[in-house]
């Protein structure tokens, strides 16, 4: 079974805490902070390996998990990063993240690498916070929880010719003849469900050439799985538009294809292409040819007759589409889908104060939640650094101003705090 669709989620991993520690040898009096900061979470990266041609990996594993970092400890040791996790694809892979659609990467170039997602920042340990003011700091940080995601992939075929055409037109007879592929070849439509790839040489130099199961009309809209088929188009640089000669209207067939390569995406209109007529061994085929060549070459395309089954202008064929493939740029990045443009991060420090109830207020922002996050409630000296940051951030003046009251509680992420009482919310 070819899978060329995935949905997975990741997650990177999340930072190691950090430790609270004090010297404790036997001759170094009132002996400093010594707790370690925690190490990073380990990062998410997505690895093309040119050896993966479906996403078939992701059939039974969905769920990818990056280590944790090592939480600090005393005298002052800082933890271990997490490991991180490289994640294989095929060329020719589009992520996108699952929720909004947003296109993340596209990978098409062997041996590219993305960094998709960061572990979480380690925690730091009560040495560093020693201050002039506060030589002996009585809290330490948890490490920061890392980024997760779920994700669609999307396999689109990287190869450097396209073969299309009706069902049964012969295009995997063909692929087989050219190459060493194998593909299922029978006599009845629709005998190719999967994309095909083949190798072929010309002059000593290699193309790659991709089967596309057989395009209807509607193809477009998805009727006979179209969508799943044409995506593998939009990579290709050449299309071979192969025509049955045993059809009864082979030039309808032609249009019927071309129509929907245009409905689907306007740029493979553009895309060059050369049309083939199959089936000259056969008497019904030799007798349409003379009118569909003089069609196709009054449209201004380049064309000829072969015999898949017999070998009859194969060659002749492969030495015209090497030629067209030399004609390309040497390096053409298929850009199908523009990727978002880089726009400026947003500011970490905003917040928004929402009223949930009358007596419950959300406090939402990229810093806050990170903060309240990342701070170890068991120690009290870390509930009134908390406590200094809302009022550095203005969010203690903000909530004021929208009319909390003391008992009040406040939600920031995953943290519920009561306002006005021994947590020091208010004055």
């Amino acid at each position: 079974m070819f899978f060329d669709q995935a949905k997975i989620y990741v997650k990177s991993g999340d930072g190691g805490d950090g430790a609270m520690a004090f010297r404790r040898e036997k001759f170094v009096p009132r002996g400093g902070p010594a707790g370690g900061n925690g190490g990073r979470g380990g990062h998410i990266y997505f690895v093309v390996d040119a050896g993966l041609n479906t996403l078939s990996v992701f059939k039974q594993k969905i769920h990818f998990r990056a280590e944790r970092g090592t939480h600090g400890s005393g005298a002052n040791k800082t933890g271990a990063n997490g490991e991180d996790l490289r994640i294989a694809v095929p060329p020719g892979t589009l992520i996108r993240n699952a929720d909004t659609g947003q296109v993340l990467a596209d990978l098409t170039r062997p041996d590219q690498e993305i960094l998709l997602l960061q572990g979480g920042r380690g925690g730091r340990g009560n040495s560093s916070f020693k201050s002039a003011q506060n030589k002996a700091p009585r809290l330490s940080e948890r490490g920061e929880h890392g980024m997760e995601l779920w994700l669609e992939l999307e396999l689109k075929l990287v190869a450097d010719v396209g073969i299309i055409g009706v069902p049964n037109a012969g295009k995997s007879t063909l692929l087989s003849v050219v190459s060493a592929a194998k593909p299922k070849i029978a006599e009845y439509p629709f005998t190719t469900v999967v994309p095909n790839l083949g190798v072929a040489e010309v002059n000593h130099r290699q193309m790659v050439l991709a089967d596309i199961p057989g395009l209807m009309e509607g193809a477009h809209e998805g009727i006979g799985l179209g969508h799943d088929f044409l995506r593998h188009i939009e990579r290709t640089r050449v299309l071979i538009h192969l025509l049955n000669g045993d059809s009864p209207d082979p030039l309808g067939d032609f249009e019927a294809i071309n129509q929907e390569l245009t409905l689907f995406n306007p740029a493979l209109a553009d895309k060059p292409q050369i049309v083939v007529f199959n089936k000259m061994d056969l008497p019904h085929a030799r007798e349409q040819w003379p009118t569909v060549e003089k069609a196709i070459v009054a449209r201004g395309l380049a064309c000829l007759n072969i015999s898949a089954v017999t070998g009859h202008n194969v060659e002749q064929m492969l030495y015209r589409v090497q030629e067209m493939l030399d004609a390309l740029p040497v390096f053409e990045e298929v850009a199908v889908e523009e990727l978002p443009e880089i726009t400026p991060a947003a500011d970490e420090r905003a917040f928004q104060i929402t009223q949930l109830e009358d007596d419950t207020w959300l406090v939402e922002g990229v810093a806050i939640e990170r903060a309240a996050q990342m701070t170890n409630w068991d120690y009290y000296e870390a509930a009134m650094r908390f406590q200094r940051i809302l009022d550095a951030m203005g969010i203690s003046k903000a909530l004021k101003n929208a009319g909390v009251v003391d008992g009040d509680t406040i939600q920031i992420g995953d943290t519920e705090l009561i306002w006005g009482y021994e947590n020091a919310f208010g004055e």
